[in-house]
């Protein structure tokens, strides 16, 4: 059937018939096109309501030429085309009076306009989050011809002003999504999966928020600026230099330096700025140079609003590890060495072998590795203890995606190493209070890792996760550990990393403490009078 937009008029029966019977169903091809004759005159739309697909020919047909769909309530006014009742437009069909015989023009309209439909459509989804909606939209904007990428594409602009403290878990997992989607038939439903999570994580993320302007103007660019701006949390300026430096055609990669460079002046935001720096990076690779601004912008108000975690007690011992280290430690270490360890412990270790970076980042990431693997479940349902004990499952994953970034950064950009390896020591202390040292976890243990991912990553296709931070997890998790099990097959740690991978994979992971939220508020409460 041509799709050039060029009508196509087919003859589907006389007005008389119509009239008497009221309404008749048509099949032209593949399509399904139900004629009403109302007060109005003769109307033609879809059979199919665009909702979840129940027949209009079973629909009630009002005065006025209200149709509704009585399997949900929808409603559509057949003569303007709008939607009342329900939250996507009803395809109608021209028609045509030749006598006493019904004329249907049933071509399609041009793929670029097709298209443009689609992504207007996908972007009114985001007002209800409509994750089925969300589903059909980007299955339409493929089926046009179009890159169903551009739904992401588009989804990015759409939200990156709407987030107030910039880049989110949907950002990072993105790339992660895509890569899953790449092992898969473009055309397969299952493709559709990780497009949609990514889209409905961002549409999740800014729902019913105002926007939340960037500053305008720019300024030139310096890259020991942009880290003291972010530094100084001056939003404006970091943006303003940002602006200078797109300006003047640099890319990501360009950046890519001082932006890890300011992730790394404090250990903050639990490891979730590096992250975002190695992510936006990835998601900038895989969509094209048109994203780059708003995932930018986004990155660098998340950054600015980062929280500092090294300047409160449990972390301050950081700052002078940091100060002390001189690349000079070269006692021998391994993971054993550094588990059971408090902060300030962990990071005295952790100087002592500063010389060897190989090493060390070794021991720490195999130090976490066993850290998640025994992680103590009933901590995460303990309900009456202080705010400073609440732990779950992704204080140990965290560990392991910093980590992760840790390992390609600091590969590009050395001078790094120092804090980010002082940094994932800091993970270790705080975990080191949620494990059991003495847990039986041998039947987590991974005998065949290829057959394990492949597994692991099919069943994200069908996760069944409700919150998108649960299914964002997963993806980066088990995504990060591949890389890291890929990059160094034969290391020590590895067998440990896919065990605790599996084990929190196959776990409970508990999101909502209802009673625990209870017990801290009470508290809380008590000692404010």
């Amino acid at each position: 059937m041509p799709d050039d937009g060029e009508a196509r008029w087919v003859h589907v029966g006389s007005l008389a018939s119509l009239a008497e019977e009221g309404r008749r169903l048509v099949k032209v091809g593949r399509k399904q096109i139900v004629l009403f004759h109302g007060d109005k005159g003769v109307f033609a739309c879809n059979n199919r309501c665009p909702h979840e697909g129940f027949p209009l020919m079973e629909g009630s047909l009002a005065e006025g030429c209200v149709l509704t769909c009585n399997w949900h309530n929808w409603k559509f006014d057949l003569d303007s085309g709008e939607t009342l009742v329900g939250g996507d437009r009803l395809r109608r069909y021209p028609v045509q009076l030749r006598g006493d015989e019904i004329w249907l023009d049933v071509a399609d309209p041009p793929p670029a306009a097709r298209a443009a439909k689609a992504l207007d459509s996908l972007r009114d989804s985001f007002r209800r989050h409509e994750y089925d909606r969300m589903a059909r939209e980007i299955s339409r904007l493929q089926r046009s011809g179009a890159d169903p990428l551009d739904a992401l594409r588009a989804a990015i602009g759409w939200t990156h002003d709407r987030l107030e403290f910039g880049t989110t878990h949907a950002h990072a997992a993105a790339p992660d999504w895509l890569a899953l989607r790449e092992g898969l038939a473009p055309e397969a439903p299952a493709a559709l999966v990780p497009l949609v999570e990514v889209v409905g994580n961002l549409a999740w993320d800014t729902l019913r928020e105002p926007a939340y302007p960037y500053a305008e103007g720019r300024a030139a660019y310096e890259p020991e600026a942009l880290v003291e701006a972010v530094e100084q949390e001056d939003e404006a300026r970091a943006v303003a230099l940002l602006r200078g430096a797109l300006a003047e055609g640099l890319a990501f990669r360009d950046l890519e330096r001082p932006l890890a460079t300011a992730a790394l002046a404090h250990y903050q935001d639990f490891g979730h700025a590096l992250i975002y720096v190695y992510k936006t990076g990835q998601l900038i690779d895989r969509l094209g140079p048109t994203v780059a601004e708003p995932l930018l912008l986004a990155l660098m108000r998340s950054l600015v609003y980062a929280s500092r975690e090294d300047l409160i007690p449990e972390f301050r011992a950081y700052g002078g590890a940091l100060a002390d280290w001189d690349g000079k430690g070269r006692r021998p270490v391994e993971a054993a060495d550094l588990t059971g360890l408090a902060v300030p412990q962990a990071l005295a270790r952790t100087l002592e072998s500063s010389a060897d970076t190989g090493a060390l980042f070794d021991a720490l990431l195999g130090a976490a590795a066993w850290q998640q693997l025994h992680f103590d479940l009933a901590r995460q349902d303990r309900s009456d203890q202080p705010i400073s004990q609440n732990v779950g499952w992704l204080d140990f994953t965290h560990a392991i995606t910093f980590g992760n970034a840790v390992r390609v950064l600091c590969g590009r950009y050395p001078e790094l190493w120092p804090s980010s390896l002082l940094q994932m020591a800091c993970f270790l202390g705080r975990n080191a209070r949620f494990v059991d040292p003495d847990l039986e976890v041998e039947e987590w243990a991974v005998e065949d890792p290829a057959a394990f991912f492949e597994a692991a990553f099919a069943r994200l296709l069908d996760h069944g996760a409700p919150e998108y931070i649960v299914s964002c997890h997963l993806v980066k998790v088990l995504t990060a550990v591949r890389e890291e099990v890929a990059a160094a097959p034969q290391a020590a740690w590895a067998p440990n990393l896919l065990a605790a991978t599996r084990r929190f994979l196959e776990s409970p992971l508990k999101r909502k403490h209802s009673l625990r939220t209870a017990y801290q508020a009470a508290a809380f409460t008590a000692i404010e009078d």
